[in-house]
Parts: C-alpha cells; structure tokens; sequence
C-alpha cells in the first residue's frame, strides 16, 4: 500500500543516491553555498520623497528585476493602518519574474528530490522573510524610524528564517552593513541543504541545529534534534522545525471551525484571511496551506498581499470567478474589494486564550462589511463531512487544564494528518492499481502504459475500501471526492503520482533488459540489429541519468557491461564508432 504524501512510493527499493561531496559541488564559486539557501538579503526603508525604498542589496551581485523590486518594497511593510509599533516579523511569497535563468546546479535539484512533496521548491516563487522594526525618533522628519530587514529564499522554511532574523535583526538596525556583509560571509559557509542530515549553521557566535524532513520520514513524526553541549564558547539552539508554524495559535480564533476549513483548503477554494497585522495574516495563511499536510497544496497562495501587489488586479478583478488562492490581507480597502469573494476569515488579535473560546457561528458574507466585523468565518458554503466534536472537546480541555500550546498543536497537527491520510488512501490505493503488472513488461517492447483514471471506477471502490476503514466520520465523503476530482490539488497530486509510476516502469523495464542475455542476442541478430540495440541501451542510460530513475546502482553497472560486452563482439571499425557514440 502507498503512503499518502506519494513522493518516492515507486522508488521504494532503489536506495537514493548519497551525493558523493556535497562541498566539491558546493564550493565551485564564491557565494554558491550562500544561494544555497538564499537569493539575497535586502533591506528597505523609508523616504519622505520615493516612499518605501532598496536602500541595500546583499551580495551586491544579486539580481532582481524592477517589478520584483516593487514587490518586495510594497511587501516588506506593514500597512500604515497595522500600527505595528515596535518590532513584526512575518513572511510574504510573490511571483519570480520569468525568464530568469535558474541558478541551481544539478547538485541542488538531487537535493530537491528527497525532499516530502510539501517542501519542495516551486521555483515561480521567492518567499521573503521579514523583520520590521518602528520606534519613534524625533530626529526623523516623519517622527518615526521605519526598516525592514528582509531574507529572500525558495525554499519554505519559515521557522528557521524567523529564528535566524530574530537572532541577527535587532543587531543590524544598530550595527548597519558591515554587519550584514558578516551574516552573508556566515551563512557562505553553511553546509548544503541536505534532507535528512543533523545540519549545524553557524550565524553570529551562535549555532543553530536542525534537520531538514526527507520523503522516507513517517508523515508526522519529527525526529528530535538534541542540543549537544558545545565544548567552546559558541551558544547552540536545536530548532525542532524548519518549517512549521504555530498552528494551535493560529487556528484559535477560528477554533470551531478547523474541519470546515480543511475541506476549503483540501478543494482549493477561494479563501481570504483579513487580519489586523501581516504577522497574524502570514501564519494564518501558512497554517491553512499546512493543514492538508502531507498533500501539498497546489494553487497559489499569499501570506500577506497589499493593493500594490503586481497580482492585485488579477486576483480582485470581478469580471470572472475567484481564482483557487489564499491571501493574507490588513488592509480595510480589501473588505470592499474582496467582499465577492465566497470564503472569508476575520481574525481579530491572536491571543491564545485564558479560557475556553465560546462557540462561533459561520456567519453569512452580506454581513462582513468592513475589517471591523467581528471575528469568525463568512461563508455560505456547507461542508460535507459531519463535525467531529471529539477534537473540539480535546482542544477545550487543553485550555481549560492549561497545557502548553506546542502540545496542543501537536494534537491538532495529528488530527488534520489523520483526516488528511483517511481521505487520501483510498485514491492511492486506487491509482496502485492502475499499474500495470510486472509480468506485462517484456525487455523487447517499449514499457507498458498506465491504465486510464477512470471516476467511476474509483467511486466504486469506495464502497469496500474507502475512509471509513481508516476513519469514524460520518458524511458525504463521495461529495467530497467529487468535488476534490476537479480541483487543482488533485490535479497536482495525481500527475505527481503518474510521474512516479511512469518512472517505475522506466526502471523495471531497464531491469529486465538487464536480465537478459543481450550479447548472445546480438550474435543471432545483424550487425544493423546489433547497433540499433547498442545505441537504445545507451539512450535508456543517459535517460534513467536525465530523469533520475529509480534504479539501482548494479542495474546500471550491469547494463553498461551489456553494452561493452556487445560493442567488443563487434568488428573493429564499429567498435570504434560505437565507443566514440554518446546519444540523445
């Protein structure tokens, strides 16, 4: 049976390849251990005259487009009406400008690949990572000194740039950019970002120490990373996450509401959080995206857009339906704009609570006229499944007894897993068999084709073998499947899957090939027979390199030793051509 996040189910006896010198690959160039893990570090700040402003680009060699620039301006300040005083952190995601090329070497793509479907990199986007800091200075013309310090990075770990700002932030607005050059020379030395590997980072005297989830760790669990006493001077933190968030803390002003919730995100419904200040709308928004974990949500979303956002009009225009996104909102205007939209979230201040949150109604969306609107969820929209009142009580009992927050997300984080894996079974179990059986493969003709997805088939199967065996909710779970079936997540998810399988069959059809004994084929066949079969093997070798099969090393040796061992039975003249020949 396959696991539910899919990634690497096909390749599940094929030993993934150890990257033989992560620092020969990494240590080619200066700054390439830096790009690693970010593609720059600005800063912006505020001019009476052009407004919110690049004052520094970090390394000076990093490119940015104007419109990206315009973004990460508009994007890396709250919105005057926040009144964050004092210091925010929060995180953005906007769109790379395209045609750019990507400066990733291969090394870095393998990486990519051991990664669990959620986090891999989706390289139309930069995430920005923010520390915004407002104190009032009355030597400022405005009264005010404004900054935002901002980490620009593909890859999602929100908690270990949060960690990493909140440890180098406060310093720089004091220290200035001597000090940045410094944190950009310590984070050049970091090891690669390899999945799986107690990492060790060392960022201004201190070590941070993390692992980063590979696609073979059991979906929920994370292995704990001890602190070790360091024998210097240097202070070690042991991150227990690179990317999760807060989700108890996020999830509480809506608390009643989570099951709802995760069907909006499971059937990528249009959803906009309005919140008072970009931190609460980013974690609200990444807690949603993380509820449906270990899919991976697969539209756009935005944990904190502005009207100046280069998106703004597509995404707000009225002239078709929303598109399938999650923003992330602070500005009243939206209220107006966005009041077509069919799902929205009020959040007012995230506090967690004293005591027991009093149950919310899903209020109607004529009602939400302004961001004053009291907190709750507007929708008109009816869930499928019935409420499950178990969890509610849990999380209820959890603050009547006080029990810390990282337990009560933990909770909280297993039951939307559960839910998750109950409604994803069925479907892999299903497109399992859509494979064809291993006896079909003959080493003489191409790999056979997957069976046709067919909707009513699967439906069928849901009688015998559908969530209930995994889950005691009640409701109308095929509604739900329909619905997912045109959705872009299930879009996503199953080319994903398709992908996997067609590799598989790649593999085992390289496979059987090897288990023949193509030199004495070769000898009952001509000599144009004989290089047509050299020049297809080559190809298959260079295929399962450029694709990343999941093959076995010894396959390949194998195969390789097939090829030279038929090359030499060759006449001279052809071995000579034969040997010279790489191909397509």
């Amino acid at each position: 049976e396959l696991g539910p996040g899919g990634a690497g189910a096909a390749a599940e006896d094929a030993a993934p390849a150890e990257p033989e010198s992560p620092d020969q690959c990494l240590s080619l160039l200066p700054w390439d251990r830096f790009s690693a893990w970010l593609h720059c570090v600005c800063v912006v700040g505020f001019d009476l005259e052009l407004g919110q402003a690049v004052e520094v680009i970090y390394p000076p060699h990093s490119k940015l487009t104007d419109k990206e620039k315009t973004n990460i301006c508009y994007l890396s300040f709250p919105d005057s009406n926040s009144g964050c005083l004092g210091d925010t952190q929060f995180c953005f995601r906007f769109r790379r400008s395209p045609g750019r090329k990507v400066s990733l070497c291969c090394f870095l793509d393998r990486l990519d690949r051991d990664l669990p479907v959620y986090l891999k990199k989706d390289s139309a986007y930069y995430y920005g990572y923010v520390y915004f800091r407002q104190v009032r200075d009355k030597s400022l013309k405005r009264g005010y000194f404004q900054k935002s310090l901002v980490l620009i990075s593909k890859l999602p770990y929100v908690h270990l740039f949060r960690t990493m700002l909140k440890q180098i932030a406060p310093e720089y607005f004091e220290k200035s950019e001597a000090f940045l050059e410094a944190v950009c020379s310590d984070v050049d030395r970091w090891p690669p970002p390899v999945p799986g590997k107690v990492l060790q980072l060392p960022i201004m005297g201190v070590i941070m120490k993390l692992r980063i989830p590979t696609y073979r760790d059991k979906p929920g669990t994370t292995p704990i990373v001890q602190n070790m006493h360091q024998a210097d001077a240097q202070i070690s933190m042991a991150l227990p996450t690179v990317h999760e968030v807060d989700l108890f803390r996020c999830f509480c002003p809506v608390f009643f509401h989570i099951q709802m919730l995760w069907e909006l995100v499971l059937l990528g419904e249009p959803l906009v959080v309005m919140a008072p200040s970009p931190s609460e709308s980013s974690e609200t928004v990444l807690a949603l995206v993380s509820c449906i974990s270990p899919l991976k949500y697969c539209s756009d979303f935005r944990p904190y857009f502005t009207i100046h956002d280069s998106e703004f009009k597509e995404y707000t225009t009225r002239t078709q339906a929303p598109p399938s996104v999650i923003l992330g909102v602070t500005n009243p205007f939206f209220a107006k704009t966005l009041q077509h939209w069919p799902h929205i979230i009020r959040i007012g201040d995230i506090k967690l609570p004293g005591e027991v949150p009093k149950q919310v109604k899903v209020k109607k969306l004529k009602n939400l006229k302004t961001l004053d609107s009291k907190p709750g969820v507007y929708t008109s929209y009816k869930p499928y499944l019935n409420k499950d009142e178990e969890i509610v009580k849990q999380l209820q009992k959890g603050v009547q007894q006080k029990r810390p927050t990282e337990a009560q997300s933990v909770i909280l984080r297993r039951y939307f897993l559960e839910l998750t894996e109950s409604f994803i079974i069925p479907l892999e179990r299903y497109v399992a068999s859509l494979m064809p059986l291993q006896k079909c493969i003959s080493p003489w003709k191409s790999p056979p084709q997957l069976r046709q997805f067919s909707q009513d088939d699967f439906m069928k199967t849901l009688e015998k073998a559908g969530p209930q065996l995994t889950s005691g909710l009640k409701g109308d779970w095929i509604g739900l499947y329909r619905h997912f079936l045109k959705s872009p997540n299930f879009d996503g998810w199953f080319r994903s899957r398709q992908k996997e399988m067609t590799q598989k069959l790649e593999a085992l059809h390289l496979e059987a090939l090897c288990n023949e004994n193509l030199v004495f084929w070769s000898q009952k066949h001509t000599e144009v027979e004989t290089v047509d079969l050299v020049l297809k093997l080559k190809n298959k070798l260079l295929q399962a390199d450029r694709e990343h099969l999941p093959v076995k090393t010894d396959t390949l040796k194998k195969l390789q030793t097939h090829i030279n061992d038929i090359i030499l039975a060759l006449p001279d003249d052809l071995q000579d051509i034969l040997l010279k020949t790489g191909t397509t």
